[in-house]
């Protein structure tokens, strides 16, 4: 009763309203609503902090920003979305601040797609020597087959595409990654294609800001080679995952192209399965299935080989000791 009542006590004015309203549509950072608003910055600031304080909404730190959400779960939660449906639609300082927001929307849209086209080239260069993403995704799929999951994260998640291809198979998605500017692309699309039970966040790999046995399934999917300690990241992700959770891996199979070190900043030059098996075995997964997609025909007879790994935590949750043995083999 206490924090239903500090939640009406918080929302009880019309610029705070005006602010669930905004953030029901996704998360902002206090310059994008100050701009929403037309209000000032330390006024909003203001408003944001006590509505964060009575659980109305949740902040989250990504560098220099902090990002605003509605908050999904909770009394907090609940409340702020029952206010949200009884705000009338017709109301014209609400359109109006919707007008700003789309027009906003539009600004990050257009900036994602001036980053993707800067970078297309080289990024459809590598996609043509390995099998259409379409293959990887079917079997993918059909790895994970029809379970549903409450807790999903993927770990460098880049544009978000493995968020949006999950999007019917898990309640919440959550996407990592440390570039704010593949995050931009991620948020962009996601606003495009209305997932709301998406949110992407920046973050290290190797420290992942999640409390353990989080997660059901953990997805990594073209991201080891870019790491210069896979078995590091691997660890932290077993870490988050719940007993009994899954965790899929995709990346490419040992190569010879050394271009890619250079021209896209591969650290390695694929994974073998020896090496895949030896990682997992370490951080306390099982091996459940390993696929493999062979390269498209290629005039010059050089592609890459895709591999997709699924793995399984135990049912019961694994004793520190144990891990830790598992650690130093």
């Amino acid at each position: 009763m206490d924090e239903l009542l500090a939640g009406l006590r918080a929302v009880a004015e019309i610029t705070r309203l005006r602010i669930l309203f905004a953030l029901s549509h996704g998360e902002m950072n206090v310059t994008e609503l100050t701009q929403v608003l037309g209000q000032s910055q330390p006024r909003v600031s203001r408003h944001l902090k006590l509505m964060a304080e009575a659980g109305l909404i949740t902040r989250h730190k990504e560098g220099n920003w902090v990002l605003f959400r509605q908050r999904e779960q909770g009394m907090g939660g609940a409340l702020s979305r029952a206010l949200v449906e009884m705000l009338p639609g017709h109301d014209d300082q609400l359109k109006g601040d919707l007008a700003r927001l789309e027009q906003i929307r539009g600004q990050r849209q257009d900036a994602a797609a001036a980053y993707f086209a800067a970078n297309a080239e080289s990024w459809q260069e590598l996609r043509s020597l390995h099998v259409h993403e379409e293959e990887v995704e079917a079997a993918f799929l059909a790895m994970l087959g029809d379970a549903h999951f409450d807790t999903v994260v993927d770990l460098g998640t880049g544009t978000g595409r493995i968020l949006e291809l999950l999007n019917g198979k898990a309640t919440h998605l959550w996407g990592i990654d440390q570039s704010r500017d593949m995050l931009a692309i991620a948020r962009a699309k996601l606003e495009a294609t209305s997932l709301k039970n998406a949110q992407v966040r920046q973050g290290d790999i190797y420290a992942l800001p999640f409390a353990d046995s989080t997660a059901d399934l953990i997805s990594i999917h073209q991201v080891l080679h870019f790491l210069d300690d896979p078995q590091r990241a691997l660890m932290e992700a077993r870490r988050i995952l719940k007993p009994g959770g899954k965790m899929i891996v995709v990346d490419f199979a040992p190569h010879e192209l050394e271009d890619l070190r250079a021209a896209h900043a591969h650290r390695r030059l694929g994974i073998s399965a020896e090496q895949m098996s030896s990682y997992l075995a370490r951080a306390g997964l099982t091996l459940s299935e390993h696929r493999v997609l062979p390269p498209p025909w290629l005039k010059s007879g050089t592609g890459l080989t895709v591999s997709l790994w699924l793995a399984s935590a135990p049912a019961t949750k694994v004793q520190p000791a144990a891990l830790s043995k598992a650690r130093q083999q």
